[in-house]
């Protein structure tokens, strides 16, 4: 893995941290020391054996998984049954894996991966913020650890959990606004690319039809995404969007992302807004009198230009 980044991955793996732990693993370009895993998509239990699982499928070496936190800060878990199917993984009926996940809290893995290196590591969080925060709040030593936080969250118009919210912000806001607090370098790629970057569904046929399980998993993961698609009457076109595997080809190669840096606050009162992420792009004269622009600043994506990453998700899977 000479040349390749070095990261971290923080899942709550469902349908589309599947994908992205599929490429993760696959693409050459990165080096994943370790997987942490948190409640959300699914309950916790489920999340880390849905990890092994899809680790066995993408043929992944020896890669340390730990258990993190089974709830959020303060509230009661909610977890995506009616996206992700029971068991978080389209119910396809992975068999069990062999491996083991290790005998330490996902903070102390964290930890452990963090001080280990000889570099900078970079944290690609697809789940709910939870098990960063407290590794945050823990070991506040680690800080100069971490190169970069790749947070799949947030969004800077409309939610999905609700209406103002994102479903990984509003699972855990506390947590989403101590690491968008601690003044790491947080690159926040949110529902506007989530649902940007996609496959065509001719893509999804040639991943079923491949050799090897990685691509197979793949294909059928999306095959559960376009029938969901299909249920919500979301589809605008032949495409299945990539979601959570389109942070990992943000972490890969950034060039295809229209960003702005822009303080970034977390609503965390009760009500109708509570989660939402608050992204602040006026650039008018008055905008510095808000107390919002105290808030902290991260690199937002607002926009992608999404073929690049259809073709990078399905080299690492076919082949280029």
């Amino acid at each position: 893995m000479s040349g390749a980044k070095p990261v971290i991955l923080d899942v709550d793996t469902g349908v589309d941290d599947a994908l992205a732990i599929l490429l993760a693993v696959r693409h050459p370009a990165l080096d994943v020391r370790a997987i942490t895993c948190t409640g959300g998509n699914a309950p916790l239990a489920q999340v880390v054996t849905n990890t092994l699982r899809v680790l066995d499928a993408a043929g992944a070496g020896p890669t340390p998984v730990a258990a993190g936190a089974h709830r959020p800060l303060l509230e009661a878990p909610q977890h995506a049954a009616a996206i992700h199917g029971s068991d978080g993984l389209a119910d396809l009926g992975l068999p069990d894996s062999g491996r083991t996940p290790e005998p330490v809290h996902a903070v102390e893995l964290l930890r452990r991966a963090l001080a280990d290196s000889e570099e900078p590591l970079t944290i690609i969080s697809l789940a709910p913020l939870t098990n960063i925060a407290l590794l945050l709040r823990t070991h506040p030593e680690v800080i100069d650890r971490i190169e970069r936080v790749v947070m799949m969250g947030g969004a800077v118009g409309t939610g999905n959990a609700t209406a103002a919210a994102e479903f990984n912000v509003w699972h855990d806001p506390e947590a989403a606004a101590i690491v968008l607090g601690a003044g790491l370098d947080v690159l926040m790629y949110g529902l506007e690319p989530f649902y940007c970057v996609g496959v065509s569904h001719d893509d999804v046929r040639r991943l079923l039809a491949a050799e090897g399980a990685a691509p197979r998993l793949a294909g059928a993961l999306l095959t559960h995404l376009i029938g969901i698609d299909a249920t919500e009457e979301r589809v605008a076109d032949d495409r299945v969007a990539i979601g959570d595997a389109g942070a990992v080809c943000a972490a890969i190669d950034p060039a295809p992302l229209v960003t702005r840096v822009a303080p970034v606050e977390v609503a965390l009162a009760p009500g109708a807004t509570r989660g939402q992420t608050i992204v602040d792009l006026r650039t008018m004269v008055g905008a510095d009198i808000s107390a919002a622009r105290d808030a902290l600043p991260a690199t937002v994506v607002l926009d992608v230009d999404s073929e690049p990453y259809r073709r990078l998700f399905l080299d690492a899977l076919l082949g280029p």
